[in-house]
């Protein structure tokens, strides 16, 4: 397997894993009540569709193709949410719970490609400042978490 080819398959997963953290965001928007945490959930999800957007470009500068649509995974992460917040006394709660580990595991993921020694400096910039975005929604996750409990 050639490089960009190599590399383009590692965009593509973190691709799929911000399709599935917009679809996520906007499906945990449509579920609360609170103004605040409903804007912040809208605003990730916008955030998320702008890295994808950035995503698309540094793929297609590798010149391969970039994927369409969510991860299975994804989909059975979203589905969950609904399964568990239909049951559960606090949503919001169960919800920043979510999208805390969702976030985590996104950090983990971005840190994994950044740590190629042989990302080309543009793409390790887009990576690193999407990765830190990240890291701030997730601390900001765990913020709102403290006030709805």
């Amino acid at each position: 397997m050639k490089y960009t080819e190599k590399m383009s398959n590692k965009l593509n997963e973190l691709l799929e894993k911000n399709y599935d953290a917009e679809k996520g965001y906007k499906k945990a928007a449509e579920k609360v009540d609170n103004t605040k945490l409903k804007q912040f959930f809208n605003d990730q999800a916008q955030k998320r569709y702008d890295f994808g957007h950035e995503l698309k470009t540094e793929i297609k500068n590798y010149g391969e193709t970039p994927e369409k649509g969510g991860s299975t995974t994804g989909a059975m992460h979203r589905t969950w949410i609904d399964i568990e917040t239909a049951f559960s006394s606090n949503n919001e709660e169960t919800i920043l719970e979510e999208v805390q580990k969702g976030e985590k595991a996104a950090v983990e993921e971005y840190n994994e490609v950044i740590k190629d020694t042989t990302l080309p400096p543009t793409t390790q910039q887009i990576l690193t400042s999407q990765r830190d975005t990240i890291k701030t929604a997730w601390q900001s996750a765990k913020n709102f978490e403290a006030t709805v409990a």
